[in-house]
């Protein structure tokens, strides 16, 4: 999954538009942008909006509010029996609140006769200083959790920071340390990293390159939080032509050789991580394809 657009689950103009976005997943809302007396008009617009949609299109996230706050149970039992295809977790501590949530979402697929572990999981796993101290205990928390993200502004107002950036626009130190221990921890537990958002969403150049380094380092999508930014995510996050050739001429190169560990290509030689990179870049590309 490429592009995964926030939409405010009280808002049912903003749920009708973000359909045709061409998003691979859609993030209902219903922490950030739902003020804090509209979190029951957003339980009901949002499960509304679940019961009746075409699911021939993008996958339906739910963002449920986060673990320490009295919404969140709530939250779950107003969705969960309009079948989303996952829930996200806002603001984890640990791979223990994936746990938390994943054994109510059992008991809510029961009560609603839906199969068990039908509900996926992903969560925003950087939004307080503690958070980063437990990006490896996702490994094995649930077989529910099927992607990590991180965010910049939670854990800046929990750090007491004047800015998350510096003068050039960029991340300073514990948010570029933030994202690389998300990155580290999705893939030591076997799900998608997908990066953090790019808020000026009409800064297009900004967000391909942001979009780009992000793709460089192994993070396999991107969030957004405007629908103007889905096109540059999904072409950045979409292997292009050449790299498929490279990848597939890669893979014939060690099937041709047999039984090696290292074969040589255009006059380089490679060896058993190039061909597990190129297997990785070619099962991308066809997922983005379907």
């Amino acid at each position: 999954m490429r592009s995964w657009l926030f939409v405010p689950g009280d808002s049912e103009k903003k749920l009708a538009k973000a359909h045709l976005s061409g998003a691979d997943v859609l993030i209902l809302d219903m922490e950030d942008s739902v003020a804090l007396s509209n979190k029951e008009t957003a339980r009901g617009i949002t499960a509304d909006y679940l019961a009746g949609a075409d699911r021939t299109g993008p996958k339906l996230f739910v963002r449920m509010n986060a673990l320490d706050t009295p919404f969140w149970e709530d939250d779950l039992a107003a969705v969960v029996k309009a079948k989303p295809d996952g829930i996200m977790v806002p603001k984890t501590k640990s791979g223990d609140c994936i746990k938390t949530v994943a054994f109510a979402l059992t008991e809510h697929e029961q009560e609603a006769g839906i199969a068990a572990g039908s509900t996926k999981l992903c969560c925003v796993a950087t939004e307080t200083a503690a958070s980063l101290f437990t990006l490896g205990t996702y490994q094995g928390a649930s077989p529910r959790l099927s992607m990590m993200t991180w965010g910049a502004e939670d854990l800046a107002a929990d750090l007491g920071a004047r800015s998350n950036k510096d003068d050039d626009g960029l991340y300073t130190g514990p948010y570029r340390l933030a994202r690389t221990l998300t990155l580290l921890g999705a893939v030591a537990a076997g799900v998608d990293p997908v990066d953090s958002i790019y808020a000026d969403f009409r800064d297009e150049a900004g967000l391909e390159t942001d979009a780009r380094a992000a793709a460089r380092d192994g993070f396999t999508g991107k969030m957004a939080i405007h629908p103007a930014q889905v096109p540059i995510i999904n072409r950045v996050f979409t292997p292009s032509g050449e790299d498929l050739a490279h990848a597939h001429a890669v893979i014939k190169a060690f099937e041709d050789a047999g039984d090696v560990g290292v074969v040589s290509l255009d006059g380089v030689m490679l060896d058993m991580p190039h061909l597990k990179q190129a297997r990785r870049l070619v099962e991308r590309a066809s997922q983005s394809s379907t």
